[in-house]
């Protein structure tokens, strides 16, 4: 029988095939990226087995999984087993905790299938302590900078045209404000540890040791940051970002509305522009109180008028309206705030080309 595997960092490293025997139950609650799940038992067959392991003991509970799982049910899981191994020889195999499970899959496609394929020791929880660990002990280790700037100001744009940056809104896909939702909605909490997880070791392993990252909140929508991480970044320096109230209304027009828009048409089809148009207008809805009564009447009016003019023509032009009276009324008065408060910790402000400009070099002498 093939060695357990324990070297989680080489798995993640080289992106090696994951096959996950875990119920889709689990597998939903959270993954690793690009895992494919072919459970050993479908979720009704674990809940039985579980309850006869509470009642009446491992023994009694790996008899009846046995009589769930027998005949053409068990051909039937063994053949696609079986051809993940195929497709897949550098891959390896994993349950929970690395236990019986694991084991009956790979025991069944050694006597079944002819095929000796390795399962990960410790299995997904030592996998997902292993990237929790790479997350913490990066916040601790490695240099920091937060790029902040007001809303619109294309943070993001910044960031990824940098070798070395974390991008937070990306790996929880959403974009991070009251308008933040994407049409395809976010991954789970975990999900998005691990993705990140993953990103910080890569980037590690190719000699990267200062991330500069976008100054957020603990909840990006509804993902919320690794404590660790989330407390380093209030301590970091920051770089702030600078931009035109003009260009902002321009770069918030053609993403939350414009590209938006075609996001959701692309995923929903017919129903896309009524689902775009009710999340624009939930959004507006859930600043409610902070924008006070007759702010948001104000601003949800000429957000009605944009879009049934939208709609009617495909002109965007109304959009603006709502959009400038956010910034200058509701984002800006915010920003400025947090610019003060943060004002000590901030090492450099300007304009998109400067700010590339200081951060790359400022990864160049390593801080």
């Amino acid at each position: 029988m093939a060695n357990d595997i324990t070297d989680y960092r080489d798995i993640f490293l080289n992106d090696r095939p994951m096959m996950d025997t875990r119920a889709p139950i689990e597998f939903l609650k959270g993954a690793f990226p690009g895992v494919v799940n072919l459970p050993l038992m479908t979720d009704s067959e674990r809940q039985r087995v579980g309850t006869c392991y509470k009642q009446q003991g491992q023994q009694a509970a790996i008899v009846l999984g046995h009589q769930l799982v027998s005949g053409e049910t068990k051909a039937q899981r063994i053949q696609a087993w079986s051809e993940f191994a195929q497709t897949h020889p550098d891959g390896v195999l994993y349950c929970f905790r690395g236990g019986l499970r694991s084991q009956i899959v790979q025991q069944w496609l050694k006597d079944e299938a002819g095929i000796d394929y390795p399962r990960v020791g410790g299995g997904y929880k030592a996998m997902r302590t292993f990237l929790l660990d790479t997350v913490e002990q990066a916040a601790s280790q490695c240099d920091l900078v937060l790029l902040g700037g007001m809303t619109g100001t294309g943070k993001t744009e910044v960031l990824i045209q940098l070798g070395n940056s974390l991008d937070l809104e990306g790996h929880a896909n959403h974009r991070g404000s009251s308008f933040g939702k994407r049409a395809t909605g976010q991954p789970s909490n975990i999900d998005f540890e691990n993705r990140l997880a993953v990103d910080v070791l890569k980037k590690r392993a190719a000699g990267i040791e200062q991330f500069v990252l976008e100054d957020e909140s603990r909840m990006v929508g509804s993902c919320a940051l690794p404590l660790p991480l989330f407390q380093r970044m209030q301590q970091v320096p920051m770089v702030w970002l600078e931009d035109s109230v003009e260009q902002r209304v321009e770069r918030i027009l053609r993403d939350y509305v414009i590209n938006l828009c075609a996001e959701f048409i692309a995923v929903h089809g017919d129903e896309g522009f009524s689902l775009f148009s009710e999340r624009l207008l939930a959004s507006l809805d859930n600043i409610h109180k902070r924008l006070g009564g007759d702010r948001h009447r104000r601003l949800m009016n000429i957000l009605e008028a944009a879009l049934a003019e939208q709609a009617h023509s495909g002109a965007v032009d109304l959009h603006r309206g709502w959009i400038e009276g956010l910034l200058r009324e509701y984002y800006d008065p915010m920003y400025v705030f947090q610019r003060e408060k943060k004002g000590l910790r901030i090492e450099f402000a300007g304009e998109r080309a400067a700010v590339l400009e200081y951060l790359r070099e400022r990864a160049g002498r390593g801080g």
